[in-house]
Protein backbone atom coordinates (compact mmCIF):
# COMPACT_ATOMS: atom_id res chain seq x y z
CA UNK A 1 0.00 0.00 0.00
CA UNK A 2 1.07 3.57 -0.80
CA UNK A 3 1.83 5.25 2.12
CA UNK A 4 0.40 9.08 3.12
CA UNK A 5 4.19 10.48 2.92
CA UNK A 6 4.41 8.86 -0.66
CA UNK A 7 0.89 9.87 -1.62
CA UNK A 8 1.96 14.08 -0.48
CA UNK A 9 5.42 13.51 -2.29
CA UNK A 10 3.32 12.19 -5.92
CA UNK A 11 0.98 15.62 -5.34
CA UNK A 12 3.74 17.62 -4.76
CA UNK A 13 5.40 16.11 -7.92
CA UNK A 14 2.44 17.21 -9.92
CA UNK A 15 1.75 20.57 -8.84
CA UNK A 16 5.86 21.27 -9.74
CA UNK A 17 5.29 18.84 -13.39
CA UNK A 18 4.97 22.48 -15.87
CA UNK A 19 2.91 20.50 -17.29
CA UNK A 20 -0.23 20.15 -14.49
CA UNK A 21 0.42 23.84 -14.74
CA UNK A 22 -0.20 24.42 -18.20
CA UNK A 23 -3.30 22.70 -18.24
CA UNK A 24 -4.69 24.38 -14.98
CA UNK A 25 -4.04 27.49 -16.66
CA UNK A 26 -6.18 26.00 -20.11
CA UNK A 27 -8.55 25.26 -18.19
CA UNK A 28 -9.45 27.74 -15.72
CA UNK A 29 -12.76 29.76 -16.23
CA UNK A 30 -11.25 32.84 -15.21
CA UNK A 31 -9.23 34.81 -18.22
CA UNK A 32 -5.36 34.65 -17.87
CA UNK A 33 -3.24 36.97 -19.70
CA UNK A 34 0.26 37.73 -19.92
CA UNK A 35 1.40 41.06 -21.74
CA UNK A 36 4.02 43.73 -22.61
CA UNK A 37 3.96 46.79 -20.00
CA UNK A 38 2.75 49.08 -22.87
CA UNK A 39 -0.32 46.42 -23.42
CA UNK A 40 0.41 44.29 -26.51
CA UNK A 41 -0.66 40.81 -25.69
CA UNK A 42 1.77 38.14 -25.71
CA UNK A 43 -0.12 35.38 -24.48
CA UNK A 44 -3.74 34.30 -23.37
CA UNK A 45 -5.97 31.46 -21.99
CA UNK A 46 -9.01 30.14 -23.91
CA UNK A 47 -11.04 31.93 -21.72
CA UNK A 48 -9.49 35.63 -22.07
CA UNK A 49 -10.40 34.96 -25.70
CA UNK A 50 -13.64 33.87 -24.93
CA UNK A 51 -14.37 36.52 -22.88
CA UNK A 52 -12.62 39.42 -25.42
CA UNK A 53 -14.65 38.02 -28.31
CA UNK A 54 -11.48 36.77 -30.41
CA UNK A 55 -11.31 33.39 -31.67
CA UNK A 56 -7.45 32.71 -31.59
CA UNK A 57 -4.40 34.29 -29.89
CA UNK A 58 -3.22 35.84 -33.29
CA UNK A 59 -6.41 37.90 -33.57
CA UNK A 60 -6.07 39.68 -30.08
CA UNK A 61 -2.35 40.24 -30.59
CA UNK A 62 -3.44 42.70 -33.02
CA UNK A 63 -5.17 44.60 -30.09
CA UNK A 64 -3.43 46.20 -27.41
CA UNK A 65 -5.40 45.93 -23.83
CA UNK A 66 -5.66 50.66 -24.40
CA UNK A 67 -7.58 49.30 -27.22
CA UNK A 68 -9.81 47.53 -25.47
CA UNK A 69 -10.09 49.39 -22.30
CA UNK A 70 -13.39 51.44 -22.44
CA UNK A 71 -11.77 54.15 -20.02
CA UNK A 72 -7.92 55.28 -21.09
CA UNK A 73 -7.71 57.31 -17.80
CA UNK A 74 -8.71 54.24 -16.39
CA UNK A 75 -6.10 52.01 -17.42
CA UNK A 76 -3.59 54.93 -16.95
CA UNK A 77 -4.50 54.94 -13.15
CA UNK A 78 -3.77 50.97 -12.80
CA UNK A 79 -0.31 51.23 -14.93
CA UNK A 80 0.39 54.47 -12.39
CA UNK A 81 -0.40 51.76 -9.51
CA UNK A 82 1.41 49.13 -11.23
CA UNK A 83 4.84 51.52 -11.27
CA UNK A 84 4.34 52.16 -7.99
CA UNK A 85 3.51 49.23 -6.12
CA UNK A 86 4.43 46.04 -9.12
CA UNK A 87 0.82 44.38 -8.21
CA UNK A 88 -2.81 45.60 -8.65
CA UNK A 89 -5.83 43.56 -6.87
CA UNK A 90 -9.55 43.44 -8.25
CA UNK A 91 -9.57 47.08 -10.44
CA UNK A 92 -12.21 47.52 -12.35
CA UNK A 93 -12.36 48.04 -15.48
CA UNK A 94 -14.80 48.29 -18.31
CA UNK A 95 -13.54 46.00 -21.53
CA UNK A 96 -14.92 46.07 -25.47
CA UNK A 97 -15.13 43.40 -26.92
CA UNK A 98 -14.23 42.80 -30.96
CA UNK A 99 -18.33 42.17 -31.17
CA UNK A 100 -18.43 46.03 -29.42
CA UNK A 101 -19.68 44.63 -26.62
CA UNK A 102 -19.07 46.52 -23.22
CA UNK A 103 -17.59 43.64 -20.14
CA UNK A 104 -16.45 44.76 -16.68
CA UNK A 105 -13.97 42.98 -15.43
CA UNK A 106 -12.02 42.90 -12.29
CA UNK A 107 -7.91 42.69 -13.20
CA UNK A 108 -5.61 41.53 -11.18
CA UNK A 109 -1.55 41.87 -12.48
CA UNK A 110 1.62 42.10 -11.34
CA UNK A 111 4.91 43.05 -12.91
CA UNK A 112 7.75 39.99 -13.61
CA UNK A 113 10.92 40.60 -14.78
CA UNK A 114 12.83 37.82 -16.86
CA UNK A 115 16.18 37.49 -15.44
CA UNK A 116 17.55 36.28 -18.70
CA UNK A 117 16.89 39.45 -20.82
CA UNK A 118 15.82 41.69 -18.66
CA UNK A 119 12.27 42.54 -20.24
CA UNK A 120 9.04 43.02 -17.62
CA UNK A 121 5.85 41.31 -18.45
CA UNK A 122 2.43 41.74 -16.85
CA UNK A 123 0.86 38.28 -15.37
CA UNK A 124 -3.02 38.93 -14.88
CA UNK A 125 -6.01 37.39 -14.31
CA UNK A 126 -9.52 39.22 -15.55
CA UNK A 127 -13.01 37.85 -13.55
CA UNK A 128 -15.92 39.09 -15.83
CA UNK A 129 -18.59 40.77 -12.74
CA UNK A 130 -20.97 42.32 -15.93
CA UNK A 131 -23.72 40.18 -14.94
CA UNK A 132 -23.17 41.20 -11.08
CA UNK A 133 -22.69 44.72 -12.03
CA UNK A 134 -25.84 44.96 -13.92
CA UNK A 135 -27.61 43.53 -10.97
CA UNK A 136 -26.22 46.21 -8.99
CA UNK A 137 -27.77 48.93 -10.81
CA UNK A 138 -31.08 47.76 -10.93
CA UNK A 139 -30.80 47.49 -7.34
CA UNK A 140 -29.53 50.77 -6.68
CA UNK A 141 -32.21 51.86 -9.31
CA UNK A 142 -35.05 50.34 -6.80
CA UNK A 143 -33.42 52.00 -4.01
CA UNK A 144 -33.92 55.13 -5.49
CA UNK A 145 -37.38 54.30 -6.69
CA UNK A 146 -40.56 55.47 -5.05
CA UNK A 147 -42.73 52.00 -5.93
CA UNK A 148 -46.31 53.85 -6.31
CA UNK A 149 -45.37 56.46 -8.85
CA UNK A 150 -41.92 55.25 -10.45
CA UNK A 151 -40.50 58.74 -9.61
CA UNK A 152 -36.73 58.71 -7.64
CA UNK A 153 -37.73 59.16 -3.64
CA UNK A 154 -35.66 61.00 -0.48
CA UNK A 155 -32.64 58.38 -1.40
CA UNK A 156 -31.83 59.60 -4.52
CA UNK A 157 -32.16 63.02 -2.87
CA UNK A 158 -29.87 62.46 -0.42
CA UNK A 159 -27.57 60.70 -3.13
CA UNK A 160 -27.60 64.00 -5.39
CA UNK A 161 -26.50 65.73 -2.52
CA UNK A 162 -23.07 63.63 -1.66
CA UNK A 163 -22.32 64.09 -5.05
CA UNK A 164 -23.02 67.63 -5.56
CA UNK A 165 -20.24 70.00 -5.94
CA UNK A 166 -20.77 72.60 -2.91
CA UNK A 167 -19.00 75.69 -5.40
CA UNK A 168 -20.52 73.90 -8.52
CA UNK A 169 -23.45 74.80 -10.69
CA UNK A 170 -26.65 76.26 -10.03
CA UNK A 171 -29.49 74.10 -8.70
CA UNK A 172 -32.96 75.09 -9.38
CA UNK A 173 -35.75 73.21 -7.44
CA UNK A 174 -39.99 73.68 -7.55
CA UNK A 175 -41.27 71.73 -4.92
CA UNK A 176 -45.76 70.85 -5.88
CA UNK A 177 -47.83 69.83 -4.03
CA UNK A 178 -51.51 68.59 -4.40
CA UNK A 179 -54.56 70.77 -3.13
CA UNK A 180 -56.85 69.62 -0.23
CA UNK A 181 -55.56 65.83 -0.72
CA UNK A 182 -56.92 64.54 2.61
CA UNK A 183 -60.29 65.58 1.52
CA UNK A 184 -59.84 63.98 -1.65
CA UNK A 185 -58.54 60.93 -0.02
CA UNK A 186 -61.69 61.17 2.88
CA UNK A 187 -64.18 61.20 -0.45
CA UNK A 188 -62.75 59.36 -2.73
CA UNK A 189 -60.80 56.74 -0.57
CA UNK A 190 -57.09 55.66 -0.64
CA UNK A 191 -57.08 53.74 -4.07
CA UNK A 192 -58.48 56.88 -5.63
CA UNK A 193 -55.81 59.01 -4.13
CA UNK A 194 -52.69 56.66 -5.21
CA UNK A 195 -54.24 56.58 -8.83
CA UNK A 196 -54.23 60.25 -8.62
CA UNK A 197 -50.75 60.73 -7.51
CA UNK A 198 -49.60 58.36 -10.33
CA UNK A 199 -51.11 61.02 -12.74
CA UNK A 200 -49.46 63.35 -11.36
CA UNK A 201 -46.26 62.35 -11.53
CA UNK A 202 -46.95 61.46 -15.33
CA UNK A 203 -47.80 65.12 -15.93
CA UNK A 204 -45.08 66.19 -14.19
CA UNK A 205 -42.21 63.65 -16.05
CA UNK A 206 -44.01 64.72 -19.14
CA UNK A 207 -43.62 68.66 -18.68
CA UNK A 208 -40.05 68.16 -17.33
CA UNK A 209 -36.97 67.95 -19.35
CA UNK A 210 -34.89 65.45 -19.98
CA UNK A 211 -32.34 66.56 -17.87
CA UNK A 212 -34.69 67.02 -14.88
CA UNK A 213 -35.02 64.78 -11.64
CA UNK A 214 -38.83 64.58 -10.38
CA UNK A 215 -38.33 62.93 -6.96
CA UNK A 216 -41.48 62.59 -4.66
CA UNK A 217 -40.61 63.89 -1.30
CA UNK A 218 -43.19 62.56 0.49
CA UNK A 219 -47.05 61.92 0.32
CA UNK A 220 -48.44 64.20 -1.91
CA UNK A 221 -45.59 66.53 -2.32
CA UNK A 222 -43.28 66.40 -5.14
CA UNK A 223 -39.67 68.10 -6.12
CA UNK A 224 -38.60 68.77 -9.17
CA UNK A 225 -34.55 69.46 -9.51
CA UNK A 226 -33.35 71.48 -12.36
CA UNK A 227 -29.05 70.96 -12.53
CA UNK A 228 -27.48 74.16 -13.34
CA UNK A 229 -30.62 76.58 -14.24
CA UNK A 230 -30.17 80.40 -12.96
CA UNK A 231 -32.93 82.10 -10.99
CA UNK A 232 -34.76 83.42 -14.21
CA UNK A 233 -35.20 79.70 -16.03
CA UNK A 234 -36.33 78.48 -12.74
CA UNK A 235 -39.11 80.68 -12.31
CA UNK A 236 -40.02 80.40 -16.27
CA UNK A 237 -39.91 76.73 -15.57
CA UNK A 238 -42.36 77.24 -12.47
CA UNK A 239 -44.34 79.37 -14.11
CA UNK A 240 -45.02 77.17 -17.03
CA UNK A 241 -45.90 74.35 -14.57
CA UNK A 242 -47.98 76.15 -13.10
CA UNK A 243 -49.89 77.32 -16.58
CA UNK A 244 -49.97 73.40 -17.58
CA UNK A 245 -51.17 72.60 -14.71
CA UNK A 246 -54.38 74.99 -14.84
CA UNK A 247 -55.37 72.70 -17.91
CA UNK A 248 -54.42 69.59 -17.72
CA UNK A 249 -52.81 68.47 -14.48
CA UNK A 250 -55.44 65.17 -12.82
CA UNK A 251 -55.73 67.39 -9.72
CA UNK A 252 -55.26 71.14 -8.17
CA UNK A 253 -51.80 71.94 -7.23
CA UNK A 254 -49.40 74.54 -6.03
CA UNK A 255 -46.04 75.31 -6.09
CA UNK A 256 -43.03 77.17 -5.00
CA UNK A 257 -39.15 77.54 -6.01
CA UNK A 258 -36.16 78.37 -4.82
CA UNK A 259 -32.72 78.35 -6.55
CA UNK A 260 -29.79 77.23 -5.17
CA UNK A 261 -26.96 79.75 -3.11
CA UNK A 262 -23.77 79.01 -3.53
CA UNK A 263 -22.38 76.57 -0.92
CA UNK A 264 -26.00 76.13 0.66
CA UNK A 265 -26.99 72.74 1.01
CA UNK A 266 -29.70 71.12 -1.50
CA UNK A 267 -31.85 70.18 1.25
CA UNK A 268 -31.60 73.90 2.14
CA UNK A 269 -32.57 74.99 -1.12
CA UNK A 270 -35.57 72.65 -1.04
CA UNK A 271 -37.12 73.93 2.17
CA UNK A 272 -36.86 77.58 0.97
CA UNK A 273 -39.23 75.94 -2.21
CA UNK A 274 -41.22 74.84 0.62
CA UNK A 275 -41.52 78.23 2.30
CA UNK A 276 -42.35 79.54 -1.01
CA UNK A 277 -45.07 77.01 -1.38
CA UNK A 278 -46.82 78.05 2.24
CA UNK A 279 -46.68 81.46 1.24
CA UNK A 280 -48.50 80.68 -2.28
CA UNK A 281 -50.80 79.03 -0.09
CA UNK A 282 -51.44 81.60 2.25
CA UNK A 283 -51.84 84.31 -0.43
CA UNK A 284 -54.20 82.08 -1.95
CA UNK A 285 -56.14 81.52 1.21
CA UNK A 286 -56.19 85.40 1.70
CA UNK A 287 -58.02 86.09 -1.79
CA UNK A 288 -60.46 83.49 -1.16
CA UNK A 289 -61.28 85.49 2.22
CA UNK A 290 -61.67 88.60 0.17
CA UNK A 291 -63.30 86.91 -1.96
CA UNK A 292 -65.68 85.73 0.37
CA UNK A 293 -66.47 88.72 2.10
CA UNK A 294 -66.69 90.67 -0.97
CA UNK A 295 -69.80 88.01 -2.00
CA UNK A 296 -71.14 88.55 1.33
CA UNK A 297 -71.54 92.57 1.52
Amino acid sequence: MTSTTEKQENQDRQLQDPNTLRELVFNIPEGIYITTPSGAFVDANPALLELLGFENLDGLQQQTVAELCVDLDRWQEQHEQLDREGLVRDFELDIRRSDGMVRTVLDTCYLVRDPETDRRYLYGILIDITQRKEVERQLRRLLVRDPLTGCYNRRYLSDLEARFDPNGAALGAIVVDVDHFKRYNDEYGHAAGDAVLVKLARFLTRHARAEDAVIRIGGDEFLVVLLGDSVEATREIALRFSQQASRSAPIPISLGWAVRDPGEPIESTVRRADEGLIQVRLEERGRHRRRSRSGEL
